[in-house]
Order: structure tokens, then C-alpha cells, then sequence
């Protein structure tokens, strides 16, 4: 291995270290799931009885739900959350689904129920999502098989195995491991057909990621879909929510029309590198 390969390895080995022990000091504070409060969008429209759920959109941005992985929880999220609130999205809420949860479906129907909450909550039509890992993956199973996507405008995905990873063959234990495995039924079922699906998907994927085996597995490559591949260089896996070049570029794809990030340029199409 050339050395700069090397240099580079160890440098984002050390990263994927300090930032291992910072979540584990803030994993206690995510376990309880957040506290939910009226929005000032629905405290509005309640003021209102005249306006209807589709008043409220223009007046502000699509609710943004984050969606932790495997063995996680919404503490993963502190660094992306605090970046999104700060641009305008004042309605960001993070979903912990049980750590007892077996079958990603089932985790995926609870995504959708909150959905459904939120916009009843908020009035508007359509939310925004972003999964890291796991979450990624019951994101899109919602999308593509629950009918997800006339809910969903953007899903943008951190690190998700939209193939499967060979990593840590031991875990095979745990049922929600083995859905991730290459060849999987449910991995079968997110490539089968998914006609007019409308939802914009961009996945984030990181040339140092040891979680995802191999790298291009968090690549999503479906024929049905509307998908942008953002390749991100010399981090790893649990870097990708808390980098702040990842924060702009998740800021970017869901304000705009595709994957932007300061320093970013397209490769080739619908895909970007963010050095």
C-alpha cells in the first residue's frame, strides 16, 4: 500500500477513534426518546381554522426526521442537527426505533407512523429524511415498499449497505444483521422494480469506510430511482454524520436540487466527490 494510502488510513482510523469516544459520552442522552412540541407553523394554523395542511408550506422548510443505525440512537445526530436548525429547518426530529427491534419492516412501519404524526402535526405534505447506516436502509424500504414515497421528498442516506456488507461475520447473531447481508430478502425486495417512485434519493458513501465491505455497497444503483452518489474521501463510517463538509453537502441536497458541499465536483453523473 502506497504510503499517502497509509498516512491517510491512520489518520481517519484516529478520527473514527475520538469520535467513537464523544458518542459514547453522549450515547446515555439519546436513549430516552426526545420530547415532541407543537410547532409555531401548527400553532398558527390551529389559530386558523380557514387554512388548510397545504397553507403552511410555503411559509416554511419540509420537516427533516433523522433516523440513527444499527445498536444507535438519535445522540448520533447532535453535530448534523445543530447544522440543519442553524440554516432555517426549525422543525428537525430524530425517531429512536427499539433496540429489541429483529426485522427492519417493522422498524420501517414505525418510521411511517411518525411520518404520518409529524405532518398531521406540522401541516405540511411532505417531510425530509436522512438515515445513517441502518437508518438509511428502513428509510428506504418505507419509500420503496410502503408507499413512502408520496410522503417523502428527499432521502438522504449516511453510509447504508444498499447491497450488503460482509463486515463482522460473527454478528450474524442478530436477525437485523443478517437483513443487511448481501442477498437478503429484503435486500432482494429494495431491488426489485420501484416504478414512479418519487422520492430523490442521495447517498453518501466514504472511500474509508470499514463498516461498509465493500465501500461501493453504500453506492445506490437502481434504474427506478432518482439517485445522486456523493463519494466522500478519508473518513469513516462514523464520521459521516458529524463532518462538517458531509453537514453542508446533507444541507445542500436537501435545499436544493442535488448534492452540494464546498469543495465538491461531479465526477461523473449523478455522482460527487467531497474531498
Amino acid at each position: 500500500m502506497e504510503l499517502s494510502k497509509v498516512t491517510a488510513l491512520m489518520k481517519a482510523t484516529a478520527l473514527e477513534f475520538a469520535i467513537l469516544t464523544g458518542h459514547l459520552a453522549l450515547y446515555p442522552s439519546g436513549i430516552v426518546a426526545e420530547r415532541l412540541s407543537p410547532t409555531a407553523r401548527a400553532a398558527d394554523r390551529s389559530a386558523d381554522p380557514s387554512t388548510g395542511p397545504d397553507a403552511t408550506i410555503a411559509s416554511g422548510l419540509r420537516p427533516v426526521v433523522l433516523l440513527h443505525g444499527f445498536v444507535d440512537n438519535r445522540s448520533v445526530f447532535v453535530l448534523l442537527r445543530r447544522v440543519l436548525t442553524r440554516h432555517g429547518r426549525d422543525c428537525v426530529e430524530s425517531l429512536n426505533y427499539s433496540p429489541l427491534t429483529c426485522d427492519l419492516r417493522s422498524a420501517a412501519e414505525l418510521l411511517g407512523r411518525r411520518v404520518e404524526e409529524i405532518r398531521a402535526r406540522t401541516g405540511h405534505a411532505e417531510v425530509d429524511i436522512v438515515g445513517h447506516s441502518l437508518g438509511g436502509l428502513v428509510a428506504r424500504y418505507y419509500v420503496q415498499r410502503l408507499g413512502g414515497d408520496t410522503r417523502v421528498r428527499t432521502l438522504v442516506m449516511l453510509g447504508t449497505p444498499h447491497s450488503g456488507t460482509t463486515v463482522a461475520p460473527l454478528a450474524d447473531a442478530h436477525p437485523l444483521v443478517r437483513q443487511m447481508r448481501p442477498g437478503s430478502a429484503v435486500l432482494r425486495e429494495l431491488a426489485g422494480p420501484a416504478p414512479g417512485c418519487r422520492t430523490r434519493f442521495v447517498s453518501f458513501w466514504s472511500d474509508m469506510d470499514q463498516v461498509m465491505v465493500p465501500v461501493e455497497t453504500a453506492r445506490l444503483d437502481h434504474p427506478d430511482l432518482d439517485v445522486h452518489n456523493v463519494r466522500v474521501s478519508g473518513i469513516g463510517h462514523l464520521a459521516l454524520p458529524v463532518h462538517p463538509t458531509v453537514a453542508a453537502g446533507v444541507l445542500g441536497a436537501l435545499d436544493a436540487g442535488g448534492p452540494v458541499a464546498p469543495g465538491a465536483h461531479e465526477d461523473e453523473p449523478g455522482a460527487a466527490s467531497v474531498a
